[in-house]
């Protein structure tokens, strides 16, 4: 039995010579990155499930190559010059650059329409501002309401409004234009006796008393 399992070893040997090497099928020859990169262009970047463009970058109209670099935040009136890198027109280099004024102003544009076709016209000012034509386009600005408001005290303008205001001894009524007279005795400010007056008041003193410099003590 042992002579048998011998002779078949002999005879696979001689029909499977060592000479032959070993073959390992599914393998590919390990690819020269270096040629490779040179092939496609610069801005590639390869991992195990093929290559393509590194981060930043994307691949440029025509040509095919990885040339075209990605700003993620936008360049505004400005172009893209690498990864996240614009210049600007002002020479700047940023990662944004400001949008330029648009015609329509800092309230933008809408479009009126109609069977002649469209036009931009600047949206409506918000209460309290009008449209005014300036040389960088159509702007809103404050009203300065104070011209005709009807205030019987001060009139204070404020950005979009105003507000009306009332002067010592006086408070400003419910309706929020008028005055009426604060009662200054309520919060008893005299030792003895208190009048209100329109806008103010006066302090006295009961018989045998005088009223003290500080215009409120009585001795």
């Amino acid at each position: 039995m042992l002579v048998e399992l011998l002779f078949h070893a002999a005879c696979v040997s001689l029909f499977f010579p060592a000479s032959q090497g070993r073959v390992y099928p599914g393998k590919k020859k390990p690819t020269n990155f270096a040629v490779e990169r040179r092939r496609l262009g610069p801005h590639v970047c390869f991992s195990g499930f093929g290559s393509g463009c590194c981060p930043g970058w994307m691949v440029a109209p025509g040509s095919g190559h990885c040339t075209l670099p990605l700003c993620s935040f936008g360049c505004g009136s400005g172009f893209c010059i690498a990864p996240n890198l614009c210049s600007c027109p002002d020479g700047e280099q940023s990662i944004t650059c400001p949008e330029p004024p648009g015609t329509c102003g800092e309230y933008g544009c809408d479009l009126s329409c109609n069977q002649g076709g469209c036009q931009e016209v600047a949206r409506v000012c918000p209460l309290g501002f009008s449209m005014v034509e300036t040389a960088n386009g159509v702007r809103c600005t404050d009203i300065d309401e104070c011209l005709s408001a009807a205030c019987e005290g001060l009139c204070v303008n404020t950005e979009g409004g105003f507000v009306c205001e009332c002067g010592p001894g006086m408070q400003l009524s419910a309706d929020r234009h008028s005055c009426q007279d604060t009662d200054e005795c309520l919060a008893t400010p005299c030792q003895h006796r208190c009048k209100n007056s329109l806008g103010s008041y006066r302090c006295s003193c009961r018989p045998g008393y005088h009223l003290h410099g500080n215009r409120h003590s009585c001795l």
